[in-house]
């Protein structure tokens, strides 16, 4: 078993530049991967797709999903589910968003 403390591990969650999110890969393994995201006001993670399935947990702040059937507001304790292929993206509203996403099966080789 293995305990993750997301609030503390998006704190520390390296950004790669100042427009873009803080992204951290939490766990990954051969059929699963949970990336933690930080989102400071007005960032956003543009619409993509992925071979897989997404859950998105948001952990702190709120803010705004897409989806195919739109934009929704979200807050802590939402877990949001896009199939494969789902066109998605998220985006942070008046503070700082954290989001747990779970990508099931695993993308890409493994």
């Amino acid at each position: 078993m293995k305990i993750y403390d997301a609030p503390a591990l998006a704190a520390a969650a390296p950004t790669p530049n100042g427009d873009r999110p803080a992204t951290t890969l939490v766990h990954d393994t051969s059929d699963a991967r949970v990336v933690l995201f930080r989102l400071n006001p007005g960032q956003v993670v543009p619409v993509h797709t992925s071979s897989s399935t997404v859950l998105l947990t948001i952990i702190s702040g709120t803010g705004i999903v897409t989806g195919e059937e739109g934009q929704r507001t979200v807050k802590p304790g939402d877990i949001v589910a896009y199939a494969a292929q789902e066109p998605h993206g998220m985006q942070a509203a008046g503070d700082t968003l954290v989001i747990a996403a779970v990508i099931a099966p695993r993308p890409g080789p493994h």
